[in-house]
This record gives C-alpha cells, structure tokens and sequence, in this order.
C-alpha cells in the first residue's frame, strides 16, 4: 500500500505526454465542417504537418515494406467525416448496449492490439469532423439496448454507450475535444443513458470541470507490470490510477478494465499489486461508484500475424498449442487459455477484488 501510495503522490509531479501526430492528412469534406477546422487548428499549433487532400480518399501512407507502412500510418493523423454506416449504431457486448464510434485507431503501440485484424489497412487514427450528426444520432437508440437496458443487473446504467471500441478517445481529446462535447452532451441529456470509455492515458484534467451529471464512467484499462511492458506509447500505470482518481474526485462514476490478464510469472503476486494500487488509488473518495471488467488475452490467426508484422521483435506469448481453439458464433477461431488457467485466475480475481475493493462491481468476466 505504501508504495501505491507514494506512486500517486509522485505523478502528482508530472504532466502528461501528449502525442503529438508527424501530420495530418484532412479529407475536403471534413473541412466542411466547424469541428474538423478546429481539430486542424490544434494540430498545427503542435507542429503538426497539415496536409490537405484532394479528395475523400486517404492517400500517402504506403511504405516500402510493410514496418514503413506501420510507422506511416502510426505517425498520421487523418480528418476525415464519418461514413454514414457510422451513424447506425451497433451493439457491443457485453461492455455496452450500442457502440458509438468519435474515431478509429490509436497512437499507441500495444503489442497485443485487439484492433489488429480487426480494421482494414494501416492503423492510421481517423477522426471524424462530423460530430454533431454522430451525437445527433444517439437519441434514436435510448431505451432500445439489450446488454444493460434489459439486464436486471445492469439496467440502473441505462441505455450504454460505448466511445472506445476501435480507438482511445482521452488519447487524442487535446487534438479533437470530441470526448469533451460528447460527455457535456450525455450531461444535459436528462434521460437514463450513460457514456462509456476506457483510456491507457492519463491526460483527465480537461475533463474534470465539465458538467457530466454523473452520466459518464470513465474506465482505465491497467495491467501488472510484467504485462504493462507490452503497452508502448501509453501512459505509466501508477499515472492511470491517479487520473482514476481525479476523475473520481470530479463526481465521474469510474473503471477499471485488468486487460488482457496473463498468467505472467507470479501472476497472483503481480495482480495482486496492482489490485493494492488501485484501492489506493480509490481510497477515500466520496460517493464512489467502481466497476471492474476482467478480459483474458486472446488472439485470432489473422491478429497474430498482423502482429507479427507490426512488432517482429515480441515475446508476446501467442503460441497455439499452449491455447484452446475456439469458434465463435460466427464462424470465426480464436485462441484462449485452458480452462483450468481460466478457473485459476478467475477465482482468484475474484477473492482479491472483494478483499481489495470491497465497493466494487465487476460487470463480467470473459
């Protein structure tokens, strides 16, 4: 405990990274609009190389070789206007009832990246200029969800919505301010509904004087240390936990997400800690409201052998024959731990999640 504590106290010191794009590719219609003109203005003030398309297509992000690729596309900011397939939700079992997206892609380099195999082309990360229509479009779908909107456990969340499936919104809000407008929206919407994002960083102070009316749960995806190493371009942990607890402190409801836990060496040990961080983090803290998702590393053939392009030098365990082969409904395999690993961890999630954070409710395991 005493070392969470004075992890807290040290970050206290710091500012956050921020990235910074190498330049920003802008589509001409996203210039069309208000929100993508201001995105570009930040940028530039960053430095940022601003260059303008002539069409609606992105261009300019082949390399030689498929690293070049990466690092191209890894580097670029695209502004772009979402296509109108966007605008009809999905739903996102079982974090949310319908995912709503603010972007695609991230500047961060996870070894283990679930968008990998997942979006098509490079990992550029698209923002999109068009925000108003996006959270225009939110209405329709209040009171319609299945995972949370029906669900006896979790119907006193409302209708969900989820901002981080296919991107990190708080990782790149001090370039497009679309988290900052979408919470401020959720606040003024006297409905039962309720946002959802997860974040690897910890640049919350722009967040924390916005009238959120305790309708946005920000959730920090955190990890043991021996597994946090995978996690390039992200903020420190011990960083995560502190803007957790700031954002607490500024009345948001708030989350962890354990992802991907591993069985690493020592694993009980190194959750364990991590789990005394976290309730250090949260001590003290009035009216807290704290849940927990637990997600296991998994990964498909087509993920693995992106990976294996974008990161040719890991360890990342991602072995087949120390995995179970499942299909998933639709058709499609992915590779899990045995069961009895599964059995382990989960149980002693469990246990150490009620010894450690008595107030906290964990949503699933999967």
């Amino acid at each position: 405990m005493l070392n969470a504590g004075l992890a807290l106290d040290e970050k206290k010191e710091g500012a956050p990274k921020l990235w910074r794009p190498k330049r920003v590719l802008v589509t001409p219609a996203a210039l069309e609009w208000d929100h993508g003109r201001a995105i570009l203005e930040r940028a530039a003030s960053l430095g940022s190389e601003i260059v303008e398309l002539k069409s609606n297509r992105l261009t300019g992000l082949a390399g030689e070789n498929e690293r070049q690729s990466y690092v191209n596309a890894k580097t670029t900011l695209a502004v772009v206007v979402a296509p109108p397939g966007k605008l009809r939700l999905q739903p996102i079992p079982p974090s949310a009832d319908w995912r709503v997206d603010l972007a695609e892609g991230c500047p961060a380099h996870c070894q283990y990246c679930y968008l990998a195999g997942s979006l098509s082309g490079p990992p550029v990360t698209r923002v999109y200029a068009n925000l108003p229509g996006i959270i225009g479009s939110l209405a329709d779908y209040a009171g319609k969800g299945t995972v949370t909107s029906r669900s006896p456990d979790r119907i006193h969340e409302g209708t969900t919505f989820e901002a981080s499936c296919y991107t990190d919104p708080l990782g790149i809000e001090h370039l497009t301010g679309s988290l900052a407008a979408t919470i401020a929206h959720f606040g003024s919407w006297q409905a039962p509904v309720q946002l959802r994002f997860t974040t690897k960083y910890d640049a919350i102070q722009p967040l924390l004087g916005i009238a959120h009316g305790r309708r946005t749960r920000i959730r920090f995806s955190v990890n043991a240390m021996p597994a946090a190493r995978f996690e390039g371009g992200t903020a420190p942990v011990s960083a995560r936990l502190y803007a957790m607890r700031l954002a607490a402190l500024a009345g948001y409801r708030i989350g962890l997400t354990i992802a991907p836990i591993m069985p690493v060496e020592n694993w009980r040990g190194a959750y364990g800690a991590l789990l005394q961080e976290a309730a250090a983090a949260t001590r003290d803290v009035p009216d807290l409201d704290l849940s927990v998702e637990l997600i296991t590393h998994r990964f498909t053939p087509g993920s693995k052998t992106v990976l294996n392009g974008w990161y040719s030098g890991s360890d990342l365990d991602m072995d087949e024959q120390t995995r179970v082969r499942k299909t998933t409904k639709f058709n499609s395999v992915k590779y899990v731990y045995p069961s009895e690993i599964m059995k382990q961890m989960r149980g002693f999630f469990e246990k150490a999640i009620e010894d450690y954070l008595p107030s906290a409710r964990i949503l699933y395991w999967t």
